[in-house]
C-alpha cells in the first residue's frame, strides 16, 4: 500500500496557533543519537539546579505524546462519557506545549468522544502532519479503508483501546479479540494500538501482543493503582511488587512495545515522585528504547496540576547516559509514530 506523504504541511492555521508552527519539524526517523551537555540537579526534583528555564533545555523538538483537545460546545460529549469537560482548546493547548519548549504534539481521542474523532482530526488539520499526530478511537467493524487513508494523510499514526478511563475489565479472550479486530484494520498503514488498560491486565496482553504484528503503546506507566509510598517510608519503593509490572519489563524488552512516562498525579501520592521515579528507572534500565515522555494536558479531572516537576524528573533521569534525553523526548516517539512497521 502506498503511504500519504509526510511533507505536506496543511496552510489553513489559525493566527494564535502559529507560535508552535514557527519550524516546521524536519522528520528525522532512524536518525543516530546526538550527545549533549548534561546538567546537574538538587535531590528535590521541584528545584532544578540550573540557570535556564526548563523551556531552554528540553531537547530540541520534544513530542509531548499524549495531550487531549476538548472543545464540548463545539462538539458536544457522548451521552455515555464518564466526565462532563471543561474547554481545553487547540490554542490553549499551544500556550501550553511552548511554555514548556515543546514543538510537536500527539492529539489522543479522550474516551468522552467515543468514536467521533471530529475534534481531535479538526485540530489536527491545523496542527498540520509535520507537526501533530492523531491517535483515534474507532469501531473495527465499521471503518472504512478509504477513511483511514485520510486520517493517515493528516497524521493519524494509531488507534486507541480504553478500559481504564471507563472502568471496564475484559476477560483475556475479550481483550485478545478486541485487539486482534483493531491489528487486521491498522496493520497495512502501520499504525500502533494504544492501550488503556490496568497494569494487573498487563500479563494478559504480554500473551496476546506477539499475535498482533503491530506495535503497542501503554499509557501512563501501565496504569498502577494508586501508589501510597510517603516521606516516612525507608525501604526503597519495589515496582516489581506491583501485579503486573514484571510482565510490563517483559513486553518493553521483546517484541513493539513502548511505554508513556505520562500522568504522575494519576498514579503517586509521593510529592516526590520517588515511587515513579523507580519506575522510570527500571523502564531505562530494560529498554530505553521504548519509553516516551508525555504530559498528559489538560489533565482531565484534575486541578492546579505543575508537570514541570514530573519533566524535570524526567530530564534528570536521562542525565547520566549521552543522547538518553533525546531518545525518551523525541527519537522513540518518532519511530513509534512513523508509520511504519519494524
Amino acid at each position: 500500500m502506498v503511504q500519504p506523504s509526510l511533507s505536506g504541511v496543511l496552510t489553513s492555521v489559525k493566527p494564535r496557533t502559529t507560535a508552535l508552527l514557527d519550524n516546521p519539524l524536519r522528520l528525522s526517523f532512524g536518525t543516530s543519537i546526538q550527545k549533549r551537555e548534561q546538567t546537574s540537579y538538587c535531590k528535590d526534583v521541584r528545584r532544578p539546579v540550573h540557570p535556564l528555564p526548563l523551556r531552554q533545555r528540553i531537547p530540541p523538538r520534544t513530542w509531548d505524546t499524549h495531550m487531549h483537545v476538548v472543545e464540548p460546545q463545539q462538539y458536544p460529549v457522548s451521552a455515555s462519557a464518564v466526565y462532563q469537560p471543561s474547554a481545553h482548546t487547540l490554542d490553549e493547548a499551544v500556550s501550553f506545549e511552548s511554555s514548556l519548549g515543546i514543538e510537536n504534539i500527539v492529539l489522543v481521542q479522550p474516551s468522552i468522544y467515543g468514536t467521533d474523532n471530529s475534534c481531535l482530526l479538526d485540530a489536527l488539520k491545523q496542527i498540520g502532519p509535520s507537526r501533530g499526530r492523531g491517535v483515534v478511537v474507532i469501531d473495527p467493524a465499521n471503518i472504512e479503508a478509504k477513511t483511514l487513508l485520510e486520517w493517515h494523510a493528516l497524521g493519524v499514526r494509531g488507534v486507541r483501546v480504553n478500559l481504564k478511563s471507563v472502568g471496564k475489565v475484559l476477560s483475556e479472550h475479550e481483550l485478545s479479540e478486541t485487539l486482534l479486530q483493531h491489528a487486521a484494520v491498522v496493520r497495512p498503514l502501520g499504525w500502533v494500538i494504544q492501550v488503556y488498560i490496568a497494569l494487573d491486565m498487563v500479563p494478559m496482553l504480554e500473551r496476546i501482543a506477539p499475535q498482533l504484528g503491530v506495535k503497542v503503546c501503554i499509557d501512563h506507566f501501565g496504569a498502577p493503582d494508586l501508589l501510597s509510598l510517603s516521606l516516612a517510608d525507608e525501604k526503597p519503593f519495589d515496582p516489581y511488587s506491583l501485579p503486573g509490572f514484571s510482565s510490563l519489563i517483559s513486553l518493553l524488552r521483546t517484541g513493539d512495545t513502548y511505554i508513556k512516562i505520562s500522568a504522575p498525579y494519576r498514579l503517586s501520592k509521593d510529592k516526590e515522585m520517588r515511587d515513579l521515579e523507580m519506575m522510570i528507572r527500571e523502564f531505562l534500565q530494560e529498554a530505553p528504547n521504548r519509553v516516551i515522555y508525555a504530559t498528559d494536558w489538560p489533565h482531565t479531572r484534575y486541578s492546579g496540576v505543575d508537570i514541570e516537576p514530573f519533566t524535570e524528573l524526567c530530564l534528570r533521569l536521562c542525565g547520566d547516559e549521552p543522547g538518553l534525553a533525546e531518545r525518551i523526548f523525541r527519537q522513540n516517539a518518532e519511530e513509534l509514530m512513523d508509520g511504519k512497521h519494524s
